[in-house]
């Protein structure tokens, strides 16, 4: 990859809020036409630096640019050609659905004569053309998360920053949202987003950065995190009738590397030889492909959700 040819380069970042430190200089860079996905727990310096590049945030050291223009002094600029979707929706429910989207594409300097045109436009491409006049409190969860991004969408931007895209969606219109997300990316356009969902990134994503404690810990394709950091199979371990203790004891004198995990005991190499374990009474051993979660647990030591 060529980061002069990125649309997008960070290149160490710093933030601090009093003694926290929010970005701990973090470096990356996304290529035209690129998906990359932030992935990590809340606190892990997301929403950080996705204001940072939409120029809403100061911060402390580094360079941050979007298409050659520089966020520290041409935010205003960067704005014009990018559309961010926060976590909060934020839309006017004194608007209809039609309203806000007008509103929205007056106040970024659109024409009122493509103002109107791109409105149609994005209700048709999400699907919304029906509710055009609908009042915004009597859309469903997942419309008004549609109707957020395509808000963002009114002023064509080159890049499309989300954070967390689909939080609090239920399945199907989970779906939906990742379709359309889908839909922008074949159509050329550049997307940053931060999930702390597996599934999401390992499906929209073409990178993924393993963010914690305002630090990337690892950037790149999900297989190839995958491959790197969690092998090939993982193996897991559930209670039988045995007594949770016995099976703590055994693991300990087998010398292996695992996690107590709720219910389950995740061993987290998967060609150990676990020859005793099996020969304990009450316990179930079973193998799985490795996932992105596995890559997690590994770089991170805790679970995607723990606080």
């Amino acid at each position: 990859m060529n980061e002069h040819d990125s649309v997008i380069r960070v290149n160490g970042v710093v933030k601090r809020y009093a003694d926290l430190c929010a970005i701990d200089g973090i470096s990356f860079a996304v290529q035209g036409g690129e998906t990359v996905g932030l992935l990590g727990p809340n606190g892990a310096g997301k929403t950080s630096t996705m204001r940072a590049l939409a120029g809403l945030s100061p911060w402390d050291q580094g360079q941050v640019s979007v298409a050659g223009l520089d966020a520290a002094t041409e935010g205003r600029r960067i704005r014009q050609i990018m559309g961010v979707v926060t976590q909060h929706d934020g839309l006017d429910n004194e608007l209809n659905v039609t309203q806000n989207l007008e509103l929205f594409g007056y106040l970024a300097g659109v024409s009122r004569t493509a103002v109107r045109r791109r409105a149609r436009e994005v209700l048709e491409f999400f699907s919304l053309t029906g509710r055009a006049t609908d009042d915004v409190d009597d859309l469903s969860g997942g419309m008004k998360r549609r109707l957020a991004i395509a808000r963002a969408l009114m002023i064509d931007p080159e890049v499309i920053v989300l954070d967390e895209p689909t939080t609090g969606l239920d399945p199907h219109s989970r779906a939906q949202v990742w379709e359309k997300l889908a839909q922008l990316k074949s159509a050329g356009v550049t997307v940053l987003m931060s999930t702390h969902y597996m599934d999401e990134a390992a499906i929209l994503c073409d990178r993924i950065a393993i963010m914690d404690h305002g630090r990337i810990l690892a950037l790149a394709p999900p297989h190839a995190l995958i491959e790197r950091y969690a092998g090939g199979q993982v193996v897991e371990i559930r209670l039988d009738g045995a007594e949770r203790q016995i099976l703590r004891d055994a693991l300990r004198a087998s010398g292996v590397k695992w996690r107590e995990l709720g219910a389950l005991f995740r061993v987290l190499d998967g060609d150990t030889d676990l020859t005793a374990l099996q020969e304990l009474a009450g316990v179930r051993i079973e193998r799985r492909a490795t996932n992105l979660e596995d890559v997690f647990l590994r770089l991170t030591g805790k679970e995607l959700d723990d606080e």
